[in-house]
């Protein structure tokens, strides 16, 4: 079956102050900056808890015992990131899974399940599917079939990472499916952005 629900592998952190959502520090402090990394975290398991296949949460510690705790809850398959940088670790997570795969941040509160699903009927048909972020980048990254063309010695967190990817892909003859353009949560200016339920508790913010 072409559109078969394939395995969503969600990369995610140890929710560790000071090293989770380093940008929004100025703004909500160590602690309040974490708060909120484990806010958007269980968000985004939320917002993807009826995709029909497996979902795997893939961390660096995969002993912190908050993400244990959601992979029980959820019944995520808790897995190890591996690889020197991110493209490396994005690589080694998706050729665990030779039939294809989906993987998504925790960074975008507009994630959904009807946006994986989108992606995943494009694999029948593209080499990969990305959803762009506005910054630049991307917030989800499909693959029908593993392929490190996207992810090696790649520079990230800069805003030409979406059109560097769309170049790699062309130049290796992959078709590419472009799904809309959705935000992702970087910088303090993105806090009014949030959903009331999301918003951190702070002087200004309603």
């Amino acid at each position: 079956m072409p559109n078969r629900p394939r395995p969503l592998l969600i990369f995610a952190k140890a929710p560790v102050p000071g090293r989770v959502k380093t940008r929004l520090i100025p703004a909500l402090g160590a602690k309040g900056a974490c708060e909120l990394y484990i806010q958007l975290l269980r968000h985004s398991l939320q917002q993807t808890i009826d995709w029909p296949a497996q979902r795997y949460l893939y961390a660096p510690q995969i002993d912190h015992p908050l993400l244990q705790q959601l992979a029980k809850d959820h019944n995520l398959t808790l897995r190890q990131q591996v690889g020197a940088d991110l493209g490396e670790r994005m690589a080694n997570a998706l050729a665990e899974h030779p039939d294809g795969a989906l993987l998504i941040g925790t960074d975008c509160p507009d994630m959904s399940t009807a946006v994986v699903q989108q992606a995943n009927i494009a694999l029948a048909t593209h080499d990969a599917a990305v959803v762009p972020s506005e910054d630049g980048g991307y917030v989800l990254i499909a693959q029908r079939q593993p392929d490190a063309v996207p992810f090696t010695n790649m520079q990230w967190s800069h805003d030409r990472v979406m059109h560097d990817t769309r170049k790699r892909l062309q130049a290796a003859e992959q078709s590419l499916w472009i799904g809309p353009t959705l935000w992702d949560l970087d910088d303090p200016h993105d806090l009014q952005r949030l959903p009331v339920n999301l918003r951190p508790q702070m002087s200004g913010t309603a």
